[in-house]
């Protein structure tokens, strides 16, 4: 994968161009059309997506409860806290992403603790909701 993709990518902004080339060794680029399960709700995590283009919808049981899009990531909470997926996310559009396998993901986080740290505040931001 091309590092220069990446660096418009929030979760990833202010990395190094180095830190951006170790990333873009872990990733691979996909492309998918619409209608794409890229995850489904209940089953055991494989993998962590950046959208670079498109759109996707989140749905947890059978309701759509967002729309993620060109920066958005998913998947970090079932492999973060160990469980299976808490929801099916489905492309909305044709996307474009950065997969980067379970294994990878748990190096890229140990290897680089600043990207670990905004994943793991995007978790609080996401699960907040649920707990009220």
């Amino acid at each position: 994968m091309d590092a220069r993709r990446l660096k418009d990518v929030p979760l990833f902004g202010e990395l190094s161009s180095h830190d951006l080339e170790r990333i873009a060794h872990w990733a691979d680029e996909i492309e998918v059309p619409d209608g794409t399960h890229l995850l489904d709700e209940g089953r055991f995590p494989h993998e962590f997506f950046v959208i670079l283009d498109g759109t996707v919808h989140v749905v947890h049981d059978g309701e759509q409860v967002a729309s993620l899009g060109q920066g958005d990531f998913l998947g970090e909470i079932a492999i973060i806290e160990g469980l299976r997926r808490t929801a099916t996310v489905v492309a909305a559009t044709p996307v474009r992403a950065a997969v980067i396998h379970e294994r990878d993901f748990r190096e890229m986080c140990e290897e680089l603790p600043v990207v670990e740290d905004r994943i793991r505040q995007a978790i609080r931001e996401r699960l907040r909701p649920a707990e009220r």
